[in-house]
């Protein structure tokens, strides 16, 4: 038998609101009800009868409200398993009155500590008897319902007046397993305050929204200059950081400039001055308000062209004294000096009411990876350029095409619905700011369905192009290369990015 009718109840939250109805009609159908402290005067105030759980333990709420519940005779009535003789004979043995439903929210510790640094007070509101009362009733939800957020109310509510009290396994052991999850977000957040990795945020992304970083920002940088970091501001870093890290080559040097997470300016040069400029050039526009990130000294002839710009952050390893005091004459600009940091194996997101955990795309094709499909092959300095525009485009949001030439990003398509979308916007985007695109390579992170977009890029004056292949049509856009002298290259491995 699965079902369960609901004969008593135990009651004790936090937050009071939105709690009347169900407990009304809990009290209406003849439920014993328990509770404590000021659920139990709230309850009362509406005229329903509550058995005061001291009244059960024999012991008053003592150490200032610290315990209150922790007893056999709470967690005897909760833990006890239905259809265990000897769970059912201990029970009457010792007078334990059994408990159907545990009815329990947790102390608000995150918005505690969002409001004040009081050690005292943050700690005050470390719940210990809620999170040990959802994890008993969790636990046996074969025999137990267990309500361990207010968002749950309402289903609860509806379910059992929809059966007169009673519920099937299926619906509490989903309830248990998100009390499971609520006691791993409190327990996680409260082991960030201890560890000293949970950072509140001035806001999220937009000011109404309220935001933290859990993690270690000094273990990635130290800030030398500027203001508060923000969360966009670490979700442009977290980017651009991403972006170089792919690019190490010997003896030159990689400069990026990112805006909403995009690369909006990028360029491999012989010297930092000549890196930064080049990418400046892709777009000065766009750089206003940008990220500015390179794994290269910033020395004071660099230093000089950066300060015209208005610039939200720079990232770099190091910083020539006289750049670094230059640079620091604006208070509000953020300098980061970035040290041995590493990515995570694996990308985290929230999703419906779960989260997505996915490998981290770490994955860089190497020129010695590169299948050459077209009869013509790319010269060496295209395949440099295919190597370059490849690692830039997986770090472009989907849909997306690169267009570079030289080492250096002339223009990007990003975040289209159509990838003939991002090419036209690429190619526009490259002759506003002056750009010759003879000679340029074309990378996309996905296949080619049709030639459209490869002959597109031709017409403009595209002469290579990469792409992971893997269309059932991939031959169209290879005959169409082979019937105009372009070079085409295949990856086989696709980067979307959304």
């Amino acid at each position: 038998m699965t079902n369960r009718r609901i004969e008593s109840a135990l009651i004790s939250v936090f937050y009071k609101d939105g709690i009347d109805e169900l407990a009304k009609y809990l009290h209406d159908s003849g439920v014993t009800i328990f509770s404590t402290g000021g659920t139990q005067k709230h309850l009362e105030s509406l005229g329903i009868k509550v058995i005061p759980v001291e009244s059960v333990t024999s012991y008053p709420s003592i150490l200032g409200g610290r315990v209150k519940t922790l007893h056999p005779g709470i967690f005897g009535g909760i833990l006890n398993r239905a259809d265990n003789e000897s769970d059912q004979a201990e029970l009457k043995e010792h007078h334990i009155q059994n408990i159907d439903l545990v009815w329990v929210d947790l102390y608000p510790f995150s918005e505690t500590v969002a409001k004040t640094n009081d050690e005292s007070e943050i700690i005050e509101k470390i719940d210990i008897g809620g999170v040990s009362l959802i994890r008993a009733a969790a636990k046996n939800f074969n025999d137990k319902v267990i309500i361990s957020d207010k968002h749950q109310i309402n289903g609860v509510y509806a379910e059992l007046k929809k059966n007169n009290l009673s519920t099937n396994v299926e619906f509490r052991k989903r309830l248990a397993g998100e009390a499971f999850l609520t006691t791993k977000k409190y327990d996680t957040e409260i082991s960030h305050y201890f560890t000293n990795v949970s950072t509140v945020l001035r806001y999220g992304e937009n000011p109404h929204q309220q935001a933290r970083f859990d993690g270690n920002l000094n273990e990635v940088f130290t800030q030398l200059n500027g203001k508060e970091i923000s969360y966009n501001n670490l979700l442009d870093i977290d980017a651009a950081l991403s972006l170089i890290n792919d690019v190490r080559p010997d003896d030159q040097h990689v400069f990026a400039i990112l805006k909403h997470n995009n690369a909006c300016g990028f360029a491999i040069r012989d010297s930092i001055k000549e890196a930064y400029e080049s990418a400046l050039a892709a777009d000065p526009v766009s750089a206003f308000g940008g990220i500015l990130a390179t794994h290269s000294n910033i020395d004071l002839a660099t230093a000089e062209l950066m300060n015209d710009l208005f610039f939200e952050v720079l990232l770099a390893p190091s910083f020539d004294q006289d750049a670094l005091q230059l640079l620091s004459s604006k208070k509000n600009r953020i300098i980061l000096q970035t040290g041995d940091y590493f990515f995570p194996s694996e990308n985290v997101r929230s999703a419906l009411n779960g989260v997505l955990v996915q490998d981290r795309d770490s994955a860089v094709n190497a020129i010695t990876d590169f299948n050459i499909v077209s009869k013509i092959p790319p010269t060496a300095s295209q395949l440099q350029d295919l190597f370059f525009a490849n690692v830039l485009v997986k770090h472009t949001k989907s849909n997306a095409i690169i267009l570079a030439k030289n080492n250096q990003l002339l223009a990007s398509g990003t975040g289209q619905t159509s990838r003939v979308d991002a090419l036209q916007q690429a190619i526009a985007k490259a002759r506003h700011f002056g750009f010759d695109l003879n000679g340029a390579v074309m990378a996309s992170d996905a296949f080619f369905p049709f030639p459209d977009c490869v002959e597109i890029a031709d017409k403009a004056g595209v002469t290579a192009v990469i792409h992971p292949g893997g269309s059932i049509k991939d031959q169209l856009s290879v005959d169409y290369c082979n019937d105009h002298g372009m070079a085409m290259v295949m990856t086989g491995m696709r980067h979307f990015k959304h």
